[in-house]
Order: C-alpha cells, then structure tokens, then sequence
C-alpha cells in the first residue's frame, strides 16, 4: 500500500486480489484526514451540515417540479 498525493488530492494506491493496482481517494479510507465537523460534534451529530444542505436543495428542486406540473 502507498499513499501519494496525485491528482491534486490524496490517494492510496494498493494491488487487488488479481494484482491490478487500483487507488482510491484517501478521504475514503481511515489514512485520510478527519473530517472536521466529526471531531468537533464527537460524533454526537447524525448528519453533517453539507449533507443537510444538499438535501434542502434536492427536496426544494422536487416541490418546484411537483407545483410546476
């Protein structure tokens, strides 16, 4: 296993089961950096604001589309 920044962003690079290597996003992994919403709430929050936000944006395109037809 490798980790690099590549791509502008940090990747960790590993061989598979069929010795391909593949890489994902560090920030998927636990080699990434804490998210910092995560450390602040102790994990006491369900959901972080980005993704309460993004939701709002969804659920408001859907009523628009709903009033609209």
């Amino acid at each position: 296993m490798t980790y690099r920044h590549n791509w502008g962003e940090d990747r960790v690079y590993f061989h598979d089961d069929q010795g391909r290597l593949r890489s994902l996003s560090a920030g998927w992994t636990s080699l990434g950096p804490d998210d910092p919403f995560v450390v602040v709430s102790a994990e006491r929050a369900l959901f972080r604001t980005a993704d309460l936000v993004e939701l709002i944006v969804l659920l408001e395109g859907l009523q628009e589309d709903r009033s609209s037809a």
